[in-house]
């Protein structure tokens, strides 16, 4: 398989992936991975804000999926996604919590999205490599 169909394959499953962690936020299904912070206290209003945030991303690799010039976007979007929960998890914020299973916990997860991004952002760069249509930051 190219890169440019694996590029495709991996836009739709961050649709897909983002879809499932919109839901996992509105219903306040506290599930590692579909919810980095799972194990923190919360109000179940600021899981739904963040749901309905999560709608932005999910638009973003629909429309990065069907039109390769969203691309960039939705890849500069991952890669500080990853770059702000890392912020987060040195950060004082999460110091009242207990044990280093959570913030292992959190690390993975913020390694997940950094992998996720890094995998993404070298298959458009693969598949676009000696095209012209890339574009120009």
């Amino acid at each position: 398989m190219n890169s440019s169909k694996l590029l495709d394959w991996g836009l739709w499953a961050c649709v897909a992936y983002f879809c499932c962690m919109a839901a996992a936020h509105f219903f306040g299904i506290k599930v590692p991975v579909l919810f980095v912070y799972y194990d923190t206290p919360f109000f179940a209003y600021q899981d739904k804000i963040i749901s309905f945030a999560v709608v932005a991303y999910i638009a973003l690799f629909y429309s990065a999926a069907r039109v390769r010039e969203v691309v960039p976007a939705a890849l500069f979007t991952l890669w500080i996604t990853a770059a702000g929960l890392a912020h987060v998890n040195l950060s004082d914020a999460l110091g009242g919590l207990e044990g280093e299973k959570s913030m292992t916990a959190y690390w993975a997860q913020t390694a997940l999205i950094g992998g996720i991004a890094m995998c993404l952002t070298a298959l458009y760069l693969k598949a676009h490599r000696g095209t012209s249509d890339v574009p120009k930051p």
